[in-house]
């Protein structure tokens, strides 16, 4: 067996587990982006949040590698969020905008829910500092 057709069956024989972890970071951003939706609170969605898959800036090898990041944009009316998450063992481990993180074991309504209002308050803390700033230099 040559390098290359080695090659050809390490990446083959991990496609299984490839696919499901690709599967399972996509289920947390999609969830993420129903948490978001619903952030207001029952009854109150909000309308115009919209998730755009996106590439991985920092990938630089295909097909990804197990713990490779899956991204997608977020569109909240004016913000735009950029929210990237993979595996860590059986953990969820994500970043967003400049500085925010998480780590979740399990995706529940509850959970998701709550990160979806602490990105929400960390992006309003965020554009207020902003505008703070803007109103002292005026």
């Amino acid at each position: 067996m040559t390098d290359f057709d080695a090659l050809q069956r390490a990446i083959g024989a991990s496609l299984g587990s490839r696919q499901a972890e690709a599967r399972a970071c996509e289920a947390c951003l999609t969830a993420l982006y129903q948490a978001l939706r619903h952030a207001n609170g029952p009854g109150l969605p909000l309308n115009n949040v919209m998730m755009e898959p996106a590439s991985d800036l920092f990938r630089s090898i295909k097909p990804a590698p197990l713990g490779s990041w899956h991204a997608a944009w977020f569109r909240l009316g004016l913000c735009e969020l950029r929210v990237q998450v993979r595996r860590e063992g059986s953990d969820f481990v994500g970043e967003y905008g400049p500085s925010g993180h998480f780590r979740m074991h399990l995706l529940s309504e509850m959970e998701m829910l709550g990160l979806g209002r602490e990105v929400l308050s960390q992006l309003i803390r965020l554009y207020d500092a902003d505008a703070q700033v803007s109103r002292l230099k005026n």
